[in-house]
């Protein structure tokens, strides 16, 4: 994660820009996270999926704390087999996924069904070409695998480091698999925006393009 992040530095370097802002969500968001703190040439960044973790001692929790608690349970009892899998064995789970187009298609849509805000189908805000189109980016370029090995390398990195002293901009979805309250955020970020969502999930990009690009085009309008 660390190298990707500074390979993002480097990258927008060489293209010219000597300041730019990073967003990212899910694995985006711990890479955005790190090129907050390595600072480099960015000016700001922002995040649908922060890092945050309940205060020590929580013993009497506000109701949006509890709803995230209770969501942090459900996570790790039923949402995060996918995770462990990956983070310890992704080499067994990958050759399955770049042999079978039925192990493949399983593996990512059922995390559709599970992380977008669509009361039980995909389809109620994904279109299955839509859907099928994620898939084959896997599928055509093989990389189920090798994917998957990100867990293995980076997962312990994920909340690990300094805290985010760049301007920090967040959209909170409201079926983010993790939703964390801003105040469980921000010893991580500076936080100088922060919107609540009316829907969407975890995949905030592709289920709700026109709230998400309109957030973080009005995040960065402030740096341009």
């Amino acid at each position: 994660m660390e190298r990707i992040a500074a390979a993002w530095d480097e990258l927008m370097v060489r293209l010219g820009y000597q300041r730019y802002g990073a967003q990212g969500g899910d694995w985006g968001a711990a890479v955005t996270t790190q090129i907050g703190r390595n600072v480099g040439h960015c000016v700001a960044i922002h995040t649908n999926m922060p890092f945050g973790r309940p205060p020590r001692g929580l013993s009497d929790p506000n109701p949006d704390e509890q709803a995230a608690l209770e969501r942090l349970g459900y996570y790790q009892k039923w949402d995060s087999g996918y995770s462990k899998q990956q983070s310890t064995r992704p080499q067994t789970l990958g050759y399955g996924l770049v042999d079978s187009p039925v192990a493949q298609l399983a593996w990512i849509v059922e995390k559709f069904w599970s992380w977008t805000d669509c009361d039980g189908h995909p389809e109620n805000v994904l279109s299955r070409d839509e859907l099928l189109d994620n898939v084959m980016l896997y599928w055509i370029t093989g990389s189920g695998a090798s994917s998957a090995r990100l867990y293995w390398e980076s997962f312990n990195a994920f909340t690990r480091g300094a805290a985010v002293t760049l301007p920090t901009g967040v959209a909170s979805f409201p079926k983010e698999i993790l939703r964390s309250p801003r105040h469980w955020c921000e010893d991580n970020y500076t936080i100088t925006r922060w919107t609540t969502m009316p829907r969407g999930g975890h995949f905030a990009a592709f289920e709700q393009p026109e709230l998400f690009v309109d957030d973080v085009s009005a995040f960065f309008a402030e740096f341009r």
